[in-house]
């Protein structure tokens, strides 16, 4: 039966040249240009046949920087678990605590290994992209999603990390919930042009966010660290046009797990 890497760190070496001396945490592949680079280090939270599997893109800067020093429930959307609370309520996956302790909420998720939730990223490495003006290396910023998985480079491991783990789920599995849209949707096309390639069937749309097999449904919803005003937006606490997809998230995330 096919299923999800379990809690811990994943055994996945496949974007590697020479999978033998991979070390974890410490092994990079850098793009021909030198303007991408993977650091090896995937990582599973949750159970490994859940009903609903939660995926960011990438770990960005704070939960990649934290791999030396915090414990792995730690990782996970670190400093940002409070808006996954909110952005999952929204949608109907979870309850909204009455007490406001949306973090506490999502730290039990994040922990529970045989519970309803899988927690990971779309690509399991570290995606960081080179900051020529600051000469440094970055895992998060504006675009990073859609300009990665546009470069050849980036379809490759995102394609190898797709087959590796998107391309069968648990029969328990009927929904997948991706943290980013993109600029104009640019990541929810991108996503499932990635998904038809490793996940052949007969695909329809959904709504603007939203997309299906038949076997899974696939719903992007606002990204956990979206700045300004885009999370309150989305969740419809302003009168914004944003709101319109998370009403579109929420009602394709319940015709999913009611259908």
């Amino acid at each position: 039966m096919p299923c999800l890497p379990s809690h811990g760190r994943v055994n996945c070496t496949r974007c590697f040249v020479s999978p033998q001396a991979v070390a974890f945490d410490k092994t990079k592949r850098t793009s021909p240009e030198e303007t991408w680079r993977i650091t090896s280090n995937p990582l599973a939270w949750g159970s490994a046949e859940p009903e609903i599997v939660v995926l960011g893109f990438s770990k960005g800067h704070t939960q990649a920087g934290a791999l030396a020093t915090a414990t792995h429930n730690e990782i996970a959307y670190k400093k940002w678990r409070t808006a996954v609370g909110k952005i999952l309520a929204h949608v109907g996956v979870v309850s909204a605590p009455k007490d406001g302790r949306y973090r506490e909420m999502v730290d039990g998720l994040i922990e529970d290994r045989s519970g309803r939730f899988h927690f990971g990223s779309l690509v399991r490495c570290t995606v960081e992209r080179y900051d020529r003006n600051s000469r440094d290396w970055k895992s998060s910023g504006g675009g990073m999603l859609d300009k990665f998985m546009a470069t050849g480079f980036g379809n490759e491991v995102a394609t190898n990390c797709a087959l590796e783990f998107l391309g069968e789920l648990p029969a328990t599995t009927r929904l997948v919930v991706m943290f980013g849209m993109g600029n104009k949707l640019n990541y929810v096309r991108a996503t499932r042009k990635l998904l038809e390639k490793v996940r052949p069937g007969q695909w329809r749309t959904v709504n603007d966010v939203a997309y299906s097999d038949g076997q899974i449904t696939f719903v992007h919803v606002e990204h956990f660290a979206a700045q300004g005003a885009l999370i309150p937006n989305w969740l419809g606490e302003n009168n914004h046009p944003r709101s319109d997809y998370g009403r579109k998230a929420r009602d394709a995330v319940q015709a999913a797990l009611l259908g």
